[in-house]
């Protein structure tokens, strides 16, 4: 399972999201066994977690552009 949840960080967050709304869905469903759904639910909160980082850092980078006075834009360092 490990190497499933390791993959998570090779993945777009599109591709995460999407994943992760499957992941939901099946859930919700109620027709897994326990094990399944204990390992997808694992799986989702991988998925989770990789979602909010990237989005942190989609944020961060939004946050680094800078208007000059001119009216141009530039960026600053990320801290």
């Amino acid at each position: 399972m490990s190497d499933k949840i390791t993959d998570v960080a090779a993945l777009s967050f599109e591709d995460a999201l999407a994943e992760l709304e499957q992941i939901v869905r099946s859930l919700e469903s109620g027709q897994q066994k326990l094990e399944d759904a204990i390992n997808a639910y694992e799986r989702g909160a991988a998925l989770r977690r990789h979602c909010e980082a990237k989005l942190a850092e989609a944020e961060a980078r939004v946050a680094a552009i800078v208007e000059r006075a001119d009216g141009t834009l530039t960026t600053r360092p990320v801290e």
